[in-house]
């Protein structure tokens, strides 16, 4: 690490530009290819298709385990843990909301006013995010997390289900 030091502080200051992913510039999506020539478009369908499968998998597992015979015993005990997963889940969930408040009033101050954006023609860095480039990023960390609760909520239906089937 010291020896990197002076090597980074003898570089050329250059162009300020703001670091993390918000500023990252993406190249346009049909202008770009990727291993052996696909597109940028194509390989993020191709991504869509692979969520498509592992849902359509998904509920194909849920279909087939639920058409399975099961003990009446086996059944009961089954419902009664899925019902105490539920409620723990619903708890998770509400301390997730919470959580997201308190988060996104960070994140609402960082990229609303503190993030640097740029520097102007006088050489002045200019800071702050439109509101509706800081709304986007908000709702896409609300899309992520229903995304991760509602994965644990199937995984948790998916095990009681397999745990009291034959």
């Amino acid at each position: 690490m010291g020896v990197l030091a002076p090597a980074a502080l003898a570089q050329d200051g250059g162009t300020h530009h703001g670091g993390g992913e918000a500023n990252l510039t993406l190249p346009d999506l049909g202008t770009v290819s990727f291993a052996g020539g696909l597109d940028g478009h194509t390989l993020l369908l191709f991504g869509l298709l692979v969520c498509a499968l592992g849902m359509l998998f998904g509920i194909m597992t849920y279909a087939n385990l639920k058409s399975l015979p099961v003990h009446k015993a086996m059944g009961e005990i089954s419902e009664l843990i899925y019902e105490t997963c539920k409620t723990y889940l619903v708890q998770q969930g509400k301390f997730l909301i919470i959580l997201w408040a308190f988060i996104s009033a960070i994140v609402l101050v960082y990229f609303g006013w503190l993030a640097v954006t740029g520097v102007d023609a006088a050489g002045a860095i200019q800071r702050g995010f439109p509101p509706f480039k800081v709304a986007v990023i908000l709702f896409f960390s609300l899309v992520g997390m229903a995304g991760s609760y509602s994965v644990a909520w199937f995984g948790i239906r998916i095990n009681t289900f397999a745990n009291s089937r034959t």
